[in-house]
């Protein structure tokens, strides 16, 4: 990201952001840069606008990018060169407001690490919604105002938008400082808080040294004989890193195996519950797992086509897929879509839903914006979550996460034909070129 400089005047911090060169890929990698995104795409009235604003958002007509309470502020160029000062307006959090959200901040240290990581975890948007704060824009929050004069957003707020969603993805304290207060300013309040919170809650420094009944008229003890009751050991320090899965034992040899007993089998097994160890060990160990949501365990059917996609030995492939209850051509798609994105893939491959109303139009908006000018877009027919290309064996299909699935049919069945993206025309590009 461009070197912001922060600069203070009676109106409160101020930070210009230098212009960043032309945007190549998604605007948005993070989910709160997404979120700013969708918040623009909802607001805007006019896909058309929002697609000439990307299109000048990626030849990197936008100029330096000023960020400051309730508004940000660029010099966005034309196709013609005419520079035109817009600005894009975000309502600042209220003094009551900021109380209860620095609060919450305060409450939790995991917030405040996450934020100095430049990271905005989910858990403090929710915890500020909790008591009343929405930290992220919502539909027709963002308010424009452009020197063409344009009443809705135009090519040149959207492209101010898209610019500032890169932004955002390095650093959350920019939307922060769009609500009202400087990253400077907000984490002197947090130690205020922190110091005033420890003030309040002090050890038993000459505390309660009498005995004396409580409430329920039960007696108690001195404060200072409490807290000399040693407390539980400290946790000991996590396992090291595992470069690589044990080596399972051999189970022949030695004696016969009991009746029945697939020894293979078996030997496959214990390899994989190796290789998933190691995996959860280095999941467990990386930043942020404490915080992250727990994943949802695998049906038998996603744990089949797990394995199957380990390509173990003929004769245990044979044995899975016997198992399954699936024919071996619809084993072999379910693995493919495995090897494409998991048990998310797995789902876009086997079920056909309806997105509502509003997954639906930000789909058509996605769709309606993919295209820039002057490009000539693929004729598309929907049924359910997918779009297919007419006249072609090439398809789309939108999951339930926002992203485009790229699929083509083979021997009349539709196959996934590639991972995922975020970009509808980049998942049928992919096709078109596959």
């Amino acid at each position: 990201m461009s070197r912001a400089e922060t600069t203070y005047d009676e109106g409160g911090p101020e930070r210009t952001f230098a212009a960043l060169p032309p945007a190549r890929g998604p605007f948005a990698r993070t989910w709160w840069g997404q979120a700013w995104l969708k918040a623009l795409e909802d607001t805007a009235l006019d896909g058309e606008q929002l697609k000439r604003g990307r299109k000048h958002s990626r030849e990197g007509a936008v100029g330096a990018v000023c960020v400051r309470p309730g508004r940000i502020t660029a010099v966005v160029r034309g196709p013609d060169r005419t520079p035109y000062r817009s600005d894009v307006l975000l309502q600042e959090l209220s003094g009551a407001e900021w109380d209860r959200l620095l609060e919450v901040v305060a409450d939790r240290s995991g917030h405040i690490a996450a934020l100095l990581d430049r990271d905005m975890p989910p858990q403090l948007v929710e915890d500020a919604a909790a008591v009343g704060v929405e930290l992220l824009p919502g539909i027709g929050d963002l308010e424009p105002e452009c020197a063409c004069e344009a009443w809705d957003h135009c090519p040149h707020t959207a492209a101010l938008c898209y610019q500032v969603a890169r932004l955002l993805d390095e650093d959350p304290f920019v939307l922060l400082l769009m609500r009202g207060r400087g990253e400077r300013e907000l984490l002197d309040e947090l130690q205020v808080r922190s110091v005033a919170r420890a003030a309040r809650h002090p050890a038993s420094e000459g505390a309660g040294d009498a005995a004396g009944p409580d409430p329920q008229g039960v007696p108690g003890i001195p404060a200072r004989e409490a807290f000399a009751v040693p407390g539980p050991p400290p946790l000991p320090a996590p396992p090291p890193a595992v470069a690589a899965p044990g080596r399972p034992p051999a189970l022949v040899g030695g004696t016969d195996p009991a009746p029945g007993l697939d020894v293979a089998a078996l030997e496959f097994l214990v390899a994989d519950a190796a290789v998933r160890a190691q995996q959860l060990l280095a999941e467990a160990l990386a930043p942020g797992h404490a915080t992250a949501p727990v994943p949802a365990g695998l049906t038998v059917w996603q744990d089949t086509v797990r394995m199957t996609a380990t390509g173990p030995p003929a004769a245990i492939a044979a044995r899975l897929a016997a198992g399954c209850g699936r024919d071996r051509p619809g084993l072999a798609r379910a693995v493919r879509a495995w090897e494409h994105g998991g048990a998310a893939a797995l789902a876009v491959l086997e079920e056909e839903w309806t997105p509502d109303a509003e997954s639906l139009a930000r789909a058509h908006a996605q769709l309606a914006a993919a295209w820039e000018e002057g490009e000539r877009a693929p004729r598309l027919r929907a049924t359910g979550n997918r779009w297919t290309a007419v006249g072609t064996d090439t398809q789309v299909r939108y999951g339930r996460d926002g992203r485009w699935w790229p699929y083509r049919k083979e021997r009349g069945h539709w196959c996934p034909a590639g991972p995922p993206s975020q970009d509808p025309a980049a998942a049928l590009t992919m096709l078109a070129s596959g």
